[in-house]
């Protein structure tokens, strides 16, 4: 599969919410959609980026986003951190890194020289008919949404 690049259709996929619901990206045409990979729940950089976007979540709304998280963690823990920190928006479960590897968000990391593979954070901005119009991959967790409605101008 050809990588993923703005201006190209973003991949359907299946996945179960939090709640064990399953959420098709295809069930949002007509809508436009913030969809955001992070490596994981109550991490200090994740927590961070997740808040952001829930302190903004209603100029994102104003702009006719739907906003979805994704990361490899299970159902039981995407409601416990959207418990703890009044998320108000959806958390997909990848665990077996389906959607991951459809989007190219799984790969080699390097943290204080150790090399592993891990979610590579990563924000897809997809419009009304599923194309992707903007890629972030150098996301700032404390001003993401920030950077999402920037990279609307």
């Amino acid at each position: 599969m050809p990588p993923i690049q703005e201006g190209s259709k973003a991949p359907d996929f299946t996945a179960k919410d939090q709640d064990g619901k399953e959420v098709s990206l295809h069930e949002f045409l007509g809508q436009k959609v913030i969809l955001f990979f992070y490596p994981q729940d109550n991490t200090p950089t994740c927590t961070v980026e997740a808040c952001n976007l829930r302190d903004n979540y209603q100029a994102l709304v104003r702009k006719g986003f739907v906003v979805l998280g994704i990361s490899p963690d299970k159902e039981k823990k995407h409601q416990n951190f959207i418990k703890k920190y009044h998320l108000n928006y959806s958390l997909i479960t990848d665990p077996d890194l389906i959607v991951h590897t459809l989007y190219g968000t799984w790969g080699a990391k390097q943290l204080f020289g150790r090399k592993y593979m891990g979610t590579l954070r990563t924000t897809f901005i997809i419009d009304e008919k599923g194309k992707i119009i903007k890629m972030i991959d150098k996301v700032v967790a404390k001003n993401h949404a920030a950077q999402i409605l920037a990279a609307l101008k």
